[in-house]
């Protein structure tokens, strides 16, 4: 069955009591302020991205740099929203897990007293989303601009289909645009309603 946004997308209220710096798969999208065709265009199928899509889709190997547990395993920046895979690993070597008040955090015998907190989702999605807006505002001289909407939308990658199906629908976004229920042009994209429910 190919990959439907809407339908799975409206199942992914984030699960209560769930540890999102748990390892695993995260399959996130996320929108622009208003949903504004700011990235770019989709030219014959293909993705041509603007001066700040550029900077967007830049930032996406960023993350895994800053976050050592972290990998952007696929990501595609559209016209008014990005998809990325994001991978969350075990902590590196040497470091242990243990539970903090609803998130993980990682130490060692070396550090004594100190640990360093393990990133959940939510402060990855959020890293991203400042360091592409700070950077956006500073080459467009418009600080405080929003750039993205305030949530993002989530679903957790639960099996190799899962992650092979949604790597699938990444690539492959560009040549559907003109059905994509984010595209303002689009029939599915419909007055007033809702693509995604909200998480």
């Amino acid at each position: 069955m190919p990959f439907n946004p809407q339908k799975h997308h409206r199942r992914s209220i984030r699960l209560r009591g769930y540890d999102y710096t748990r390892p695993g798969a995260y399959f996130v999208t996320i929108c622009t302020q208003d949903r504004s065709n700011v990235f770019g265009e989709i030219i014959d199928g293909e993705m041509h991205l603007s001066l700040v899509g550029q900077i967007v889709n830049n930032y996406w190997p960023l993350a895994s740099d800053h976050f050592s547990n972290v990998e952007i395993s696929q990501f595609i920046v559209m016209p008014n929203h990005v998809h990325a895979i994001i991978t969350i690993h075990e902590p590196p070597p040497g470091m242990v897990s243990t539970p903090a008040i609803g998130r993980g955090v990682v130490s060692t015998p070396k550090q004594g007293r100190e640990t360093l907190p393990l990133p959940d989702l939510g402060q990855i999605v959020a890293y991203y989303k400042y360091q592409t807006t700070k950077q956006v505002n500073q080459q467009n001289n418009n600080p405080g601009v929003r750039l993205w909407q305030l949530n993002y939308y989530e679903r957790i990658v639960r099996s190799e289909d899962e992650l092979h199906r949604f790597s699938n629908y990444i690539l492959s976004n560009p040549q559907r645009w003109s059905s994509d229920i984010l595209n303002p042009s689009s029939p599915s994209n419909q007055l007033g309603r809702e693509p995604y429910k909200s998480v």
